[in-house]
């Protein structure tokens, strides 16, 4: 029996790039705005009888769970996906995610259900973690490999877009109930924005269902080259590069989630700047990297995606200090030409991420060494950045920690990547009876 051709079919990979662009974009507008209503309402919801601060506290320690979950998430579907297939796996995740998210919005409050009410809280963002560990290996691998190889980097970074858009998409939801009153909202107004997830989540649901699985995972299976315990051969025969990956993220996570999270704090406390303010500058910088991410992966397809990845990360780790004076002049114009300045390199560094990650492990187990890396360095980098920037000013009183600290770790990932070598991938469209691109021997690198 011939296997299936893994070339791919003329329009697929625009289809397969479209549902996973728009399946990521979901699943972190449901991630983000549950991030909202924890520092917005929860408190009061699901936390009433104590202290204001040790709510919030409360609050968005519930947050932070999920990044816990994550590598969990990524270990489970990341094995299912290399044995099942990508698409059932995405399928599944979106589901996962979908449900969990409506059942929040359902959510009764503790006045109604007692203890019971931030106990169920927490397993649901559990569920949110674990299905976000699995659906980004997912969606990075059915665009990267659906893709002609001359255009992998664009369809792995269109899909690096999503958290900028589910960002977007949160941020107008909340806007949209804004302007109600503070009893109306924190009785219904804030569950608003988790009910409109079920139409976006049909929407994509039938996108998904319509798209065919990876050519090279079909391919894959047909020579009999799948493994039934990826995760285990990820463990013991690629755990080095597994601990790569993971230290390869922690320069972007981190400067990302100062960046982003950390920064409006730090703004508005520290700086006395307002709260439209700050919220501005980080939604302008968003569009920024939702347009420099994609530009910088088609790059990577004329250009060694590895040494953007690492010159990405150089630049970042130079320029985190200058990101913090420019903050210091207080001036609006300023301040964005900083934010610009540190996140066009982060652009660079993030936008190669997807298929410089995807393309290191051979395709039998990519979906589990892809997951549990990238999942494990959000762990190390995003799910602690803002705690330790917040403990770090705390402790010295200046700023110079704070960018030390991202200096550090972006030098990290420089330093890692440099182990780090994406697999060959055929130069043109496969021929039928060649083995899948990806399949290659372990050993064999660019």
């Amino acid at each position: 029996m011939t296997p299936p051709d893994p070339s791919p079919a003329p329009g697929r990979p625009v289809r397969v790039v479209s549902a996973s662009l728009l399946g990521t974009a979901i699943e972190w507008y449901e991630f983000f705005i549950y991030g909202t209503a924890a520092a917005l309402v929860f408190p009061k919801v699901f936390f009433p009888d104590n202290d204001p601060r040790v709510a919030t506290l409360l609050s968005l320690s519930t947050f932070a769970v999920a990044f816990l979950a994550r590598p969990l998430g990524g270990a489970v579907f990341g094995l299912l996906g290399d044995r099942f297939g990508r698409k059932p796996v995405l399928i599944a995740t979106l589901a996962l995610m979908g449900c969990s998210t409506l059942a929040i919005g359902l959510l009764p409050p503790y006045s109604a259900i007692g203890i019971a009410a931030p106990l169920l809280l927490v397993v649901l963002r559990v569920l949110q973690g674990l299905s976000l560990g699995g659906e980004y290996g997912g969606a990075v691998l059915m665009s990267v490999e659906h893709a002609h190889p001359d255009r992998r980097g664009l369809f792995g970074a269109l899909v690096n877009t999503g958290a900028g858009w589910g960002l977007l998409l949160a941020n107008l939801a909340f806007l949209s109930v804004s302007g109600m009153s503070d009893e109306a909202f924190a009785a219904w107004g804030w569950r608003v924005p988790f009910w409109l997830s079920v139409v976006l989540l049909v929407a994509c649901f039938i996108v998904r269902i319509r798209i065919s699985e990876s050519p090279e995972f079909a391919h894959a299976a047909a020579r009999g080259q799948t493994t039934r315990a990826p995760l285990r051969t990820v463990l013991t025969r690629y755990w080095g590069l597994t601990l790569l990956m993971m230290l390869s993220y922690a320069g972007a996570g981190v400067v990302f989630y100062v960046g982003t999270v950390y920064v409006l704090n730090y703004g508005t406390g520290t700086l006395g700047m307002s709260r439209g303010t700050m919220l501005t500058l980080v939604l302008l910088i968003n569009v920024v990297t939702i347009v420099a991410i994609p530009a910088f992966g088609a790059l990577s397809d004329r250009v060694s995606r590895k040494g953007i990845f690492i010159a990405g990360a150089v630049a970042m780790a130079v320029l985190s200090p200058v990101w913090f004076l420019f903050l210091e002049t207080r001036s609006f114009t300023w301040m964005l030409v900083g934010f610009v300045l540190l996140f066009i390199p982060y652009a660079a560094n993030y936008g190669v991420m997807p298929t410089f990650f995807a393309q290191v492990f051979p395709a039998p187990v990519r979906y589990s060494g892809l997951s549990l890396g990238y999942t494990l360095g959000t762990v190390i980098s995003s799910a602690i950045a803002p705690l330790i920037a917040t403990s770090l000013l705390s402790a010295t009183g200046s700023w110079t920690s704070i960018a030390l600290y991202m200096s550090g770790t972006a030098v990290v990932s420089a330093v890692a990547a440099i182990w780090m070598h994406e697999r060959r991938v055929p130069a043109a469209p496969v021929a039928k009876g060649t083995p899948a691109a990806g399949v290659a021997p372990v050993g064999t690198t660019e």
